[in-house]
């Protein structure tokens, strides 16, 4: 019987070689390219791969399918970013746009995401339908199917996917004042696709897991503190190293250091970004973000006078905003944000480069622009906790949660609780905890703000002391 094929948050992954395989793959191709048909969509796609085990085979089975059923195909050569593969899909005048990645999920797995003509992931309703097109099984060789023929009949063009997106980098921001500031960089591609644009944008900044290392040396490649030791302490030993940027595998995914190697979480980066955007160049726009996200994002736009919409966790969420709204920035605790001025896409490399701009332009460091967001909304801290736990606990834990049944923490008294997605349970105006089962791995997350680090850990610890995890 054939595996039964759900996209999560964030496109559909699975173990490599188990149930991520040639078979699967070319199935949900076979669906995809049946859904653009059914909705009279150009039969012209883009199709791309990351850093990953398989990643040329995998894309190349997806090339096969979408040729086999008419399609024009641009096919990426060598790996690319997934916001150059929704660029393209953008720019290309596609139907569809397919990336081969798993994103910052362990080596062990690759993934399958789709983009659509918008330039950003296509939008779950979209997905769902897509899902009731994939077949049991498709009903021709793969192996017959010969790609420099297609080649050479035009159908099969190689998309330069980077080309593309460097151009729309040098259009949109002033390299040379970044390049020029005096200030030193770094960044952390995680063994990721960004590396290579990166390399070729700043050949000169301090570039550390920039190399083929499809194991990304057994760490996998989300860009959260606990991944990246040895970045932080390339920085912190530096001495002269004024910002470290790191992405993760396929370079959606944002994390920054300041120059004395202090992380800076995402929320931290939306914050920057809304500020920098609307107070500083004076750009306006409704601000979205993810259910988890800070709630100083909810006290600056009270502030700044912007609009703010709270949605579901996955982006494909804010996406469905973008791309009918103005929206000055989108973006999630798990450090993936658009902004205004780009595709309706995360783009961690894009949003780096805006606050190294920033920095350029206004000749502060990090901590004094983190500083002059703490000026407006207060200082304030967030921690998350990954528990890998049984599927029978975390079942248990999860209907709980539905029921009800948590009113306090430990000595932490609940105020309110908001269900949009998961359970956040209110202590205080401004501390909270909140409780998830992930839509993409077999984990159950906690997360918490306060106003320190070590209240934040003080009430994650109190969660999973009262859930019994």
């Amino acid at each position: 019987m054939a595996l039964e094929i759900k996209f999560g948050t964030d496109g559909w992954r699975a173990a490599i070689a188990k149930e991520f395989t040639v078979e699967n793959v070319a199935r949900i191709a076979q669906g995809t390219a049946n859904w653009v048909a059914d909705q009279k969509l150009p039969l012209v796609a883009v199709v791309g791969h990351d850093c990953r085990f398989g990643g040329p085979l995998f894309a190349e089975t997806v090339a096969k399918v979408f040729l086999q059923n008419g399609f024009e195909v641009h096919l990426a050569e060598g790996p690319v970013t997934t916001p150059m593969v929704s660029l393209g899909a953008k720019e290309l005048n596609t139907g569809i746009g397919v990336i081969i990645t798993a994103s910052h999920n362990p080596p062990t797995d690759n993934g399958f995401k789709l983009k659509g003509n918008h330039g950003g992931p296509l939008l779950e309703a979209d997905v769902k339908a897509v899902e009731k097109h994939i077949p049991d099984a498709y009903e021709f060789e793969l192996d017959a199917i010969d790609l420099d023929s297609y080649r050479e009949t035009g159908k099969l063009k190689t998309a330069e996917l980077e080309d593309l997106f460097v151009a729309k980098v040098e259009a949109n921001f002033d390299l040379d004042a970044i390049r020029n500031s005096g200030l030193e960089f770094a960044y952390d591609a995680m063994y990721g696709s960004g590396q290579f644009v990166m390399r070729r944008l700043f050949p000169d900044i301090t570039l550390v897991h920039c190399e083929h290392n499809p194991l990304f040396d057994g760490i996998s490649p989300e860009p959260i503190l606990k991944n990246l030791g040895e970045f932080q302490e390339i920085i912190k030993l530096s001495g002269d190293i004024d910002c470290g940027l790191a992405n993760d595998g396929d370079a959606d995914r944002i994390a920054l250091f300041d120059g004395e190697g202090n992380y800076v979480d995402s929320h931290h980066i939306l914050l920057l970004l809304i500020h920098y955007l609307h107070k500083v160049k004076g750009w306006n726009g409704k601000v979205g973000t993810g259910f988890s996200s800070t709630v100083k994002i909810n006290q600056m736009c009270e502030k700044y006078g912007l609009e703010l919409d709270v949605v579901k966790i996955g982006f494909k969420h804010l996406c469905g905003i973008m791309i009918t709204e103005d929206v000055l920035v989108g973006g999630e605790e798990s450090g993936g944000i658009a902004v205004k001025g780009h595709i309706p896409e995360r783009d961690g490399i894009w949003n780096g480069l805006v606050i190294w701009e920033f920095m350029a332009k206004s000749g502060k460091s990090l901590r004094e622009l983190i500083q002059e967001v703490y000026d407006e909304v207060g200082e304030f801290a967030f921690e998350r906790n990954d528990l890998r736990i049984a599927q029978s606990l975390k079942e248990e834990i999860v209907a709980k949660c539905a029921a009800g049944e948590f009113d306090h923490f430990g000595k932490y008294k609940v105020v309110r609780i908001d269900d949009l997605d998961g359970w956040k349970y209110w202590l205080s105006d401004h501390e909270w905890v909140m409780i998830r089962p992930s839509g993409t791995e077999p984990v159950l997350r906690t997360y918490a703000e306060a106003r320190t680090k070590e209240d934040a850990l003080a009430i994650l610890d109190a969660c999973r002391a009262q859930i019994g995890a």
